[in-house]
């Protein structure tokens, strides 16, 4: 059960909220998941126009907690000003925080992160960052009072599944006791998994159920697959072995002349 600034969250199952079909599908899929936090972007509130009013009383029947993000934000003062606007918007003081530091790829900007998660902690922010998978990175962030870290497994839509699975695995075993959210880059169900079994607490998805052919189908594959995945963990799998080993005890068998 992840706990995310004192607050105890029975699934670990996070949602975006953009690029779903239709408001009706967001909602369904939503229920299917049990996710309690939704994401919503500011940018997207700011220029959906008429629009807003219904999706915010979507947003309340669903009963969640949002979390809303700097998403598109490229500097720290955008990012900062957003976060405020946000705060103000939705009556949180929850932020994702989102510093983009690459065109392509949507790459933190880890300095920026750093600067603004300092900015933001210091006047009362509960900040949720969008970093890499980088030890240092994710220290620097702890030291600006971040409580809780969300690294990258791969670019933002791009649907690789974990990149580099050693880092992320020492990613968990460097914060044992930090909540850790893989953000960005799951593609399938495994994937969810995959990260699960590393022992991390939650997972956050969008654009891998949202794009999907039913995304209500597929935000039921990663809810199993993530429970799945942290059931594993709980029951500490065997590692991988450089040979085979019997699963046949051969003391005792009977030898034939």
């Amino acid at each position: 059960m992840p706990d995310f600034y004192g607050e105890k969250i029975s699934s670990s199952l996070l949602l975006g909220t953009a690029q779903y079909p239709s408001p009706k599908v967001l909602a369904e899929a939503v229920k299917m998941s049990g996710a309690e936090i939704l994401t919503v972007s500011l940018r997207r509130e700011s220029s959906s126009g008429g629009s807003s009013g219904k999706f915010w009383e979507l947003i309340r029947d669903l009963n969640v907690k949002v979390l809303p993000n700097t998403a598109g934000c490229h500097s720290v003062k955008e990012a900062v000003t957003t976060a405020k606007m946000a705060r103000e918007l939705f009556g949180t003081d929850w932020i994702k925080l989102e510093v983009i530091g690459h065109h392509d790829s949507l790459q933190p900007d880890v300095f920026g992160l750093v600067e603004a998660a300092r900015i933001l902690s210091e006047d009362g922010f509960k900040v949720f960052p969008y970093t890499t998978e980088d030890i240092v990175v994710g220290e620097k962030l702890l030291e600006a009072g971040c409580k809780v870290l969300m690294p990258w497994c791969a670019p933002i839509g791009s649907a690789k599944g974990p990149v580099n699975p050693d880092a992320l695995k020492a990613y968990r075993a460097h914060f044992p006791d930090v909540p850790l959210v893989v953000d960005a880059g799951l593609g399938r169900p495994s994937h969810a998994a995959q990260v699960m079994e590393f022992g991390f607490d939650a997972v956050l998805l969008n654009t891998a159920v949202a794009k999907a052919g039913d995304p209500v189908a597929m935000v039921e594959a990663f809810s199993r697959a993530i429970a799945a995945g942290h059931l594993a963990y709980k029951a500490q799998p065997l590692e991988p072995r450089d040979m085979a080993v019997p699963s046949t005890p051969v003391i005792g068998m009977a030898v034939f002349e």
